[in-house]
């Protein structure tokens, strides 16, 4: 027999002490009450639950605001993750441990996606789908409903599994209120009339129906032929004027401030404001960022385990800084990401003393009022930054800044998005962190990869095989370490597939006769990377002491030159591998020098087959293309400069240039020298490159549409040096930082057009010594180093009269009875040669074979060196 009841709480819920207010303490609705003749009828926990305020929507006047729900009223993160987990034990208990089980939890967007995601938890938890308002390519959507009185009406359902709307267990639908039960209704209505259910569970904060309306939800039921119930904290209703609509909107017209152009109230001032600091979360590859394609028990359990590491992360980020241990800190969410913040704010209240708070952002235009009896006391307008969802407009915050009430200010505040809000909208001058900025002493911003079911990612969590079970787009965010590469998570994020799994190497004599016979191309294996031996860590300190000063200066040469003249904001883009330690320290010559946290990402490009089109789209997709500066090592003859000018033609909006810490071979117009000296990491491979192979590009292991891969060498962490070889160059800064604005003053005044002299000078030396292919010739003191320990070499050529700079040149030539040939007008300090007609097994003087490199057992073959090449260019800079 169809039914219809009501199951609503006479008290204040689980969780909700804070809420209630002082005796003679102003109710947060009064200002509205006494001007609008609006009234709450109800029991006194309606008060505790509920202030008001007046909407800028011409379809409804008044503004029910929760200050439990966490959306306008910034809350203690217990309190609201209660109030919904109370709600979802009621609902268990009414459904029975059988029925529950069973159940799916349907929550309402923006508003109650985090409300709907606390009841599925208390439910059980159970499997949980959340309507959005943001269309996402690739997957088809299983439903849709309007919602008529709301300022953004269109609602999607897309659940990755298309079934699971259609299972027979109850359906649990869950909204911040029930006022008249249209939305509601309408759901159940054309859910029932495709996949018919027995029964429906409505649960909402509030019960604010009429009579009426109770007596619509039992007709409801009985035409239905289903059993509704209805669950809610407290009921009531709203007493309203006949003339409500008219007399909110003249109110609004009196109250609104007049719109006026940006001043230094609400724009940044140069050094004024903080600079938001990225946060990398360390987020769980391929876990949902919440349920708008479905969050599973499973979900949860990986999420509650990651839950610790992640605030522990920002903790320590509020920690590190000038200013003192913040004491009030607001966690802030994006519009349908509720309930992923929500959980962050909860573990890092217990994460840290300060006092921790959790609102977020809104589409809902409202009306502010500072004024103790109004439950909107200020507000931030920004500009939207989720353009798929709607567009652009305007967007809001509430009750962030103080107002009038210092009391209320945040000391911190930690804005939360997903992957497909961090774009150039939200870090404008205008943007929702500039706001930010402007009422707090620290901005902190923490990026939660966007889920969109079919990636790479959402196969590795489900156990698909991204290679051989479909044609997968990109993965929708970076790797990033510790889980990928050695280097802190803030400092790069790798557009690469993981390949750790994958056996890619083999012996360098085999890859080196290969590649020089057209049998396979340098980026279809990696060689093998062995354990450093001392000699070789030897050479790499004694270069590094030697050259830290050198390069720190580089550093701060070109980084000042690229936001000169480049972006005032760019995002840095390394070509892997060699190029991402350069890109990580001009990250933080930026933040030392500027204060400024540049986003660094680091790519593959290949010799010959081009730069990752799919990182480019991933780039492009958020970031303004324009503000993208490619980073690299050196230039050598300019292989990779001329590879990525050709590359990013078909990529529009791309700046081809490259900025280099040496441009030696005169290809670039942005470096931090042209002197051709050692760069201590062309020493060892990926033990000075956060442990990460160079790149690799397979057709059975990438797929259009795919990133290229690579492999994380965690086995050799022993040995790495990635941090130390960073860190002693950044410890050089301060002492350099005078001879950077003598270098920038001479570089204004200087020609730095390209003249490709390099280029020339390894085109003629090719032909003079019968090697007829410049791939095999390797300019550069960096360069011939590589040749030295990772290729078959077969001469070295030197400048004549070249001091110091050769000296670990010289001692590894003669290790390998590789000879030494000085020579006039060479534009570098040194080139090295590899032969073309290279035969395997060919001896040396001093007894090994040619492939064998120091240190290896002429007798036994057995080698303690990495042989591997460098980055995804094999070095061929």
């Amino acid at each position: 027999m169809a039914d219809a009841r009501d199951a609503t709480g006479a008290t204040s819920p689980t969780g909700v002490t804070s809420v209630t207010e002082a005796t003679g303490e102003t109710w947060s609705g009064q200002w509205v009450a006494d001007r609008l003749g609006v009234a709450l009828h109800g029991g006194p926990e309606l008060r505790e639950l509920l202030g008001l305020a007046l909407r800028r929507n011409p379809k409804r006047a008044h503004l029910l605001v929760s200050k439990v729900l966490g959306k306008h009223v910034p809350q203690h993160p217990d309190t609201v993750y209660g109030a919904g987990y109370d709600l979802g034990r009621r609902v268990r208990a009414l459904l029975g441990e059988e029925a529950a089980a069973r159940a799916v939890v349907l929550g309402y967007a923006e508003t109650a996606t985090g409300l709907g995601h606390s009841v599925a938890d208390g439910l059980g938890p159970a499997t949980y789908l959340h309507s959005t308002r943001r269309p996402v390519d690739r997957v088809r959507p299983v439903g849709g409903f309007e919602e008529e009185h709301s300022h953004a009406t269109s609602h999607l359902l897309l659940p990755e599994d298309p079934g699971l709307l259609a299972q027979d267990g109850p359906l649990v639908l869950v909204d911040d209120e029930f006022s008249t039960g249209t939305t509601v209704l309408n759901t159940i209505a054309a859910l029932h009339a495709h996949h018919p259910r027995e029964h429906y569970v409505v649960v909402a904060l509030v019960d604010m129906r009429t009579a009426e309306h109770h007596e619509r939800l039992h007709r409801f039921a009985a035409e239905l032929g289903a059993r509704v119930d209805l669950v809610a904290l407290a009921t009531g209703t709203v007493a309203l004027p006949a003339d409500v609509l008219e007399q909110g909107q003249r109110l609004v017209a009196e109250h609104e401030p007049a719109p006026t152009a940006p001043d230094a109230t609400s724009a940044p001032r140069r050094g004024g404001r903080p600079s938001p600091v990225r946060v990398e979360l360390g987020w769980p590859q391929g876990l949902p960022d919440g349920g708008r394609h479905g969050f599973t028990p499973a979900h949860r359990t990986r999420l509650e385990a990651a839950l610790p590491g992640m605030a522990a992360r920002i903790a320590d980020a509020l920690a590190t800084g000038p200013a003192a241990a913040p004491r009030r800190v607001l966690v802030l969410g994006f519009e349908e990401l509720m309930y992923a913040p929500l959980r962050l704010a909860q573990a890092l209240d217990r994460a840290t003393g300060a006092e921790v708070r959790y609102s977020t952002t809104t589409r809902s235009p409202v009306l502010a009022v500072d004024d103790p009896g109004y439950a909107i006391r200020t507000r931030l307008a920004f500009p939207a930054h989720d353009a798929p969802a709607d567009g652009p407009g305007e967007r809001y915050t509430y009750n962030v800044a103080p107002g009038t009430d210092p009391a209320r200010r945040f000391d911190a505040v930690v804005a939360v998005v997903d992957s497909a809000a961090d774009t150039p909208e939200l870090h404008a001058p205008d943007g929702l962190l500039a706001r930010l900025a402007a009422h707090t002493d620290r901005v902190l911003l923490a990026v939660i990869p966007s889920y969109v079911p079919g990636t790479a990612a959402a196969d590795a969590a489900s156990g698909t095989h991204p290679v051989t079970d479909r044609q997968a787009p990109p993965m929708a965010e970076p790797l990033r370490g510790p889980e990928f590469s050695s280097y802190a998570p803030e400092e790069v994020g790798w557009l690469l597939q993981d390949f750790s799994a994958v056996t890619l190497e083999a012996p360098t004599e085999e890859r080196e006769e290969a590649i020089q016979h057209g049998g396979a191309h340098y980026a279809e294996s990696l060689p093998v990377e062995y354990q450093p031996s001392e000699e070789y860590q030897a050479l790499f300190r004694a270069a590094l002491d030697a050259s830290a000063s050198r390069i720190a200066r580089a550093v701060g040469t070109v980084t000042e030159t690229v936001l000169a003249e480049r972006s005032p904001r760019p995002v840095l883009v390394s070509l892997a591998r060699a190029g991402t330690p350069v890109g990580v320290l001009m990250r933080r010559w930026a933040r030392y020098a500027h204060g400024l946290d540049l986003p660094h990402y680091a790519i593959s490009i290949v010799r010959g087959r081009g730069i990752d089109g799919a990182a480019l789209r991933w780039l492009a997709d958020r970031h303004d293309p324009a503000d993208v500066v490619f980073v690299d090592g050196w230039t050598g003859k300019g292989a990779i400069t001329r590879e990525l000018a050709e590359a990013v033609r078909e990529h529009p909006g791309f700046d081809p240039r490259i900025a280099v810490l040496a441009d030696p071979g005169r290809c670039v117009d942005t470096y931090g020298t042209r002197d051709d000296f050692l760069v201590p990491s062309a020493c060892l491979n990926s033990t000075v490159s956060g442990l990460i192979s160079r790149t690799v590009l397979r057709a059975d292991l990438v797929r259009p549409g795919q990133f290229h891969g690579a492999k994380f060498y965690r086995e050799l962490a022993g040995a790495d040096v990635s941090a130390h070889f960073l860190d002693t160059v950044s410890a050089r800064f301060a002492e350099v930082a005078a001879e950077v604005a003598e270098d920038l003053k001479e570089a204004d005044a200087a020609d730095r057009t390209p003249t490709w002299e390099g280029w020339a000078a390894v085109e003629r030396i090719s032909e003079e010594y019968g090697i007829h292919d410049v791939n095999l010739v390797k300019p550069g003191v960096g360069e011939t180093t590589r040749v030295l320990l990772r290729r078959v070499p077969w001469k070295i050529l030197a400048a004549r009269g070249a001091g110091a700079d050769l000296d670990h040149i010289r001692l590894l030539a003669q290790q390998r009875g590789v000879p030494v040939e000085e020579v006039e007008g060479l534009p570098y300090s040194c080139v090295g040669l590899i032969h073309p007609r290279y035969t395997r097994g060919a001896t040396g003087a001093d007894g090994r074979t040619a492939a064998q490199p120091p240190g290896a057992d002429p007798a036994s073959g057995t080698t303690t060196e990495e042989t591997a090449g460098n980055g995804g260019e094999a070095g061929n800079r």
